[in-house]
């Protein structure tokens, strides 16, 4: 595993791998809300730069935040959590 300093890392779910080399990862996340007492979840999908193209749809990953690498990408693969069961 990587370790540059203390970067973000978030585990999340390979929703897109249509491009090369970048996939597209949601990762979910609760939170308590400060008013109203009430745990709420939200996504955000971040654009992972993935050099070896080893995720695929549906792959619980690791990212990392790091440079950024182009118009959208500031997040790169850290490794594949778990693998898409295949029917």
């Amino acid at each position: 595993m990587l370790e540059r300093g203390k970067r973000k890392c978030f585990i999340g779910i390979v929703v897109s791998d249509k491009n090369d080399k970048t996939r597209l990862v949601s990762v979910e996340r609760t939170y308590r809300h400060s008013f109203y007492d009430r745990v709420l979840r939200s996504k955000s999908k971040f654009s992972v730069h993935d050099e070896k193209n080893i995720s695929h749809l549906g792959d619980s990953v690791k990212i990392m935040e790091s440079k950024p690498l182009s118009k959208t990408k500031r997040w790169v693969l850290v490794e594949v959590v778990g693998k898409m069961l295949e029917n």
